[in-house]
Order: structure tokens, then C-alpha cells, then sequence
């Protein structure tokens, strides 16, 4: 392998210490965890917190809104527009959310991951000051324009945040750091919840300084990631870290492979047959990662709640539990995921998800038969969102990174977070819908999502786990390439199999 490594566009891990070089460690160092925390309490954890901190004031910002009107027009707000107006406040972050994967790859290819994280924070600190600001000013449309520019940051960090962790791990140690993506996130949903109780901001004078803590996340990032470097390889010399040497075998050979091939735009990866089903993938597992009931138990789960007896003020507090829930299952995917594989935690996930999606609706429908259906029911509830967390919810971003080389990642976040949005707006407008149709038998719907996931995860997607992204692209193309030859052998070609180079 040549000493020369100064051009090499393959990125590194952060790795240093090891006693034996050529034995890649099973566990992360210091420096690895403190990047990753860096990169993700302002990247994906503003996207759950986000989403969470909302609940707590509505009543609040929809009595500002109406006072706002009467000061203006001296009159009522009818309750059909104040609805719409609130709508609007909570959706307008999808729609954010949405511009900001769309931008996230370019910002990722031109800035580079860290850089793009970093200018990302513009995006929340101007959304603090239009949320903080709008009760001073009496402008409510500062609120819609803090939520969108917030929708932006969490769609950018979407995007970017995984590249980057992805990128910097070494290949042992690859999902359990890239899961800081899925932990990070849950963290922000339990910390949004917990911040917007009563006790601490949840009271209706504290909601414009509630809606402006998304500053915080970004204030830290902007102190703690510049520490780290970009996650490029660094000329040899004073001060490099020592690498194994298999992790240097492999990198080498990515870059070799993508010498003079330039970043992929989106179009250009729909038009690559080579990558056909890596893309079919990530356009599958992100939609279903909206789409498979998780916001269906979160919209049923006071009512449950209600039905187990538990009293209306206490129930805030067990919704808290649901997130803390969330949030240890993705810490225990993380500690599981580089052992079992991602295979075997995402078809698992989804499987139980589809058997609780039957428990679910059975218990519902047979709430009053007896008193305690309902507490079957809680447990079903908490057994969902178990499932949902050890699965899909920390595996999906994991295999956008392996399912792709370095020339198609950043297109692929692009194409993979807008469905994840679009997929995000669509649930939110349509499954109220749905649930005035179908009532409790609407988890049917989501049955059959997640049985289809299961069937084509396991017929289509290979086992990622220690494998190189070159690897895990082979792979793909060499299954291509036997159904291709099988073809041609029914044909009477006569094609040898076994002279096939893999």
C-alpha cells in the first residue's frame, strides 16, 4: 500500500492507542464518543426535540394567536381559522424539514460534513429569535417562520449528521456509533417532554422562552465540534492516529475505486441501474419508517391511557415514560446492533411491531369487556414502541450509510430524508382520516406495511455488518449479475456460473 495517503477522499476513524494495530478494537474510544455526541446534540436531537416541545404550549399559543387577532381586528378568531393557523405552526416544520434534506447534500459536498453541521446552526439560532421574539412583537407569523427555519435545521442535520458519523467510525464500531443518530433523536423527544412539563417550562407565561431553548443545542455544537476534525485523511506526520491496518487496506481501496468519479446528483442516482436496489431500499425503509403505525400509537396512547384508569393530569407524565421507553431501546439497539447485525433487528423489529399492530387492535376494540383489557393494552402500547426502537427506529439511517459508496451517499441521504419527510407530512394529513374511518382497525393498515417490509428486507437487503461499503456494493451488483447469467442460461446460452469473478 503506498505511504502517500495525502489525497485519499475516504474518510477516517477516529481511532488512537491501540496496543495491537492490525486488531481493530470492539470498542469506541473517547475521542469517538465525544464526536459523535458533538455532532448529534445539534443535529438529530433538535429534530426530536423539536417535534416534542410543541405539545406543551399549544393552548397557550393558540390563546396568543386569538388576543393577537382581537388587538388587530378587534374581533373573535373563528375557531376554524384558529385551527388552521395552529395547523400550520406545528406542520410548517415538515415542509422545513423537507427544503433541508433537499439542501443537506449539497451542503454536504461543498462545505464538507463537519463544515455543513456547523453552518446548520444559523438555521436554529434564527428560529430561537423568531419564536422568542413573537410574543414581544405580537407577530404570531413569526412563530410560523421559527418553525419552518427549525424544520430546516432538523432536515439538514437529518442529512448530515449520519454521513458524518458513518464516516468517521471505524467498520467494527459502525452501526453502534452511527445509532447516536436514533439515540440522540429519542433524547430529544423524553427532553422535550420533560422540559415542557408544568414544573419546569410548561406554564403558559414560560412558552416563548420554551419555543426558543432550540437555541441551546446549537450554542453547544458550535462550542464542542470544531474541536474535531473533518473526516478526511490527513497527510501522514506528527500528530496522526494510528489505524489498523485492514482499515487502511480498506480505505485505500474506496479511494482507488473512486478516483475521478465525482459526487452523484439525486437524478443521477435514479438513472444508475447499478445501484437499482440500494435505492429501492432507502426509498422503502424511509417511507415505512413514517408509515408503520408509530404515530398511530402515540395518537391512541392518552386514550388508553385514559381507559386504564390513569387520571387525566397524570397522564402527561406516563406519555414522558413512552419517550424514556423510546429512549433505552435505542440505547440498547446501539450495544446490539454490531452483534447481532442489522438484519436481524430490523426484520425483528418489524415483525413485532406487525404482531402488536393485532394485539393492539384486538384490546381496543375489547376495552369494555373487562377492567383489565385496557392494562393489556398499556403493555401492548409500550411493546410497540420497544419494537419500533430495537428495529427500524435506529437501524434505517445505518443502512442508507452501508447500502452506498462515497460518490452516492450524500444523494441518497438527499433522496432518503425527503421521502422520510414527505412521508412525515403525508401520515400527519392523512391518518386523521383514517382514523375517523377505520377507528382501531386502522393498525391493519399498518399490518400489512410492515409485513411487506419484513418480506422485502428479507429476499433483497444482505447483512451489512463488517463488511466495506465496496463490499456491500458488490454484493449487490454480483446478485444482479447471477440473476442476470441464470437469465441467459434459460435462454440456452449455456452461461458457467462458476467462471462468474466475484
Amino acid at each position: 500500500m503506498p505511504k502517500e495517503k495525502g489525497d485519499m477522499t475516504e474518510y477516517q476513524p477516529l481511532l488512537k492507542d491501540f496496543k495491537n494495530i492490525d486488531r481493530p478494537s470492539r470498542f469506541p474510544n473517547k475521542s469517538l464518543l465525544l464526536a459523535v455526541c458533538a455532532a448529534c446534540i445539534g443535529g438529530t436531537f433538535q429534530y426530536g426535540y423539536n417535534v416534542s416541545i410543541i405539545n406543551a404550549p399549544t393552548q397557550s399559543v393558540q390563546n396568543f394567536i386569538n388576543q393577537t387577532w382581537i388587538y388587530r381586528y378587534d374581533a373573535q378568531i373563528t375557531e376554524e381559522l384558529l385551527t388552521l393557523l395552529w395547523s400550520t405552526i406545528v406542520s410548517i416544520f415538515t415542509i422545513g424539514g423537507l427544503v433541508g434534506s433537499l439542501v443537506g447534500g449539497t451542503l454536504a459536498m461543498r462545505f464538507g460534513r463537519k463544515g455543513a453541521l456547523l453552518l446548520n446552526n444559523t438555521f436554529a439560532l434564527l428560529a430561537a429569535l423568531m419564536m422568542g421574539i413573537s410574543h414581544l412583537t405580537g407577530y404570531y407569523e413569526l412563530l410560523v417562520i421559527g418553525r419552518f427555519l427549525s424544520g430546516v435545521n432538523a432536515g439538514v442535520g437529518m442529512c448530515v449528521q449520519p454521513l458524518y458519523l458513518g464516516e468517521i467510525a471505524p467498520r467494527a464500531l459502525r452501526g453502534g456509533m452511527s445509532m447516536g443518530t436514533s439515540i440522540f433523536l429519542t433524547g430529544g423527544l423524553l427532553i422535550g417532554q420533560v422540559i415542557g412539563l408544568h414544573e419546569l417550562l410548561g406554564k403558559a407565561e414560560h412558552w416563548p422562552i420554551l419555543l426558543s431553548t432550540t437555541c441551546i443545542p446549537a450554542v453547544l455544537q458550535l462550542l464542542i465540534l470544531p474541536w474535531f476534525p473533518e473526516p478526511a485523511v490527513p497527510a501522514p506526520g506528527p500528530g496522526t492516529r494510528r489505524r489498523s491496518q485492514g482499515e487502511m487496506e480498506d480505505m485505500e481501496k474506496e479511494r482507488i475505486s473512486s478516483l475521478g468519479v465525482k459526487a452523484k446528483k439525486p437524478w443521477e442516482v435514479f438513472s444508475d441501474r447499478s445501484i437499482r436496489w440500494q435505492l429501492i431500499t432507502v426509498i422503502l425503509i424511509n417511507s415505512a419508517q413514517q408509515l408503520n403505525g408509530i404515530n398511530a400509537i402515540y395518537f391512541y396512547a392518552s386514550y388508553i391511557f385514559r381507559q386504564a384508569g390513569i387520571p387525566e393530569d397524570k397522564i402527561l407524565y406516563v406519555t414522558v415514560g413512552t419517550g424514556a421507553c423510546e429512549c433505552l431501546t435505542a440505547l440498547t439497539c446501539g450495544m446490539l446492533i454490531d452483534s447481532l447485525g442489522r438484519r436481524a433487528l430490523i426484520i425483528g423489529g418489524y415483525t413485532l411491531m406487525a404482531v402488536w399492530c393485532i394485539c393492539v387492535t384486538i384490546t381496543v376494540t375489547l376495552q369494555e369487556l373487562s377492567p383489565w383489557v385496557p392494562y393489556i393494552s398499556m403493555a401492548c402500547v409500550f411493546a410497540f414502541i420497544l419494537s419500533f426502537g430495537l428495529g427500524p427506529g435506529g437501524v434505517t439511517n445505518i443502512l442508507t450509510i452501508e447500502l452506498f459508496t462515497q460518490a452516492t451517499r450524500p444523494a441518497a441521504f438527499m433522496i432518503g430524508g425527503s421521502v422520510n419527510w414527505l412521508s412525515f407530512f403525508f401520515i400527519g394529513m392523512v391518518f386523521p382520516f383514517i382514523v375517523n374511518g377505520l377507528q382501531q382497525y386502522c393498525f391493519l393498515v399498518f399490518l400489512a406495511i410492515c409485513s411487506l417490509v419484513v418480506i422485502y428486507i428479507f429476499f433483497i437487503v444482505p447483512e451489512t455488518k463488517n463488511k466495506t461499503f465496496l463490499e456491500i456494493q458488490e454484493e449487490f451488483l454480483s446478485r444482479d449479475l447471477i440473476k442476470k447469467r441464470k437469465s441467459e442460461g434459460s435462454n440456452g446460452h449455456g452461461v458457467n456460473l462458476l467462471s462468474m469473478p466475484l
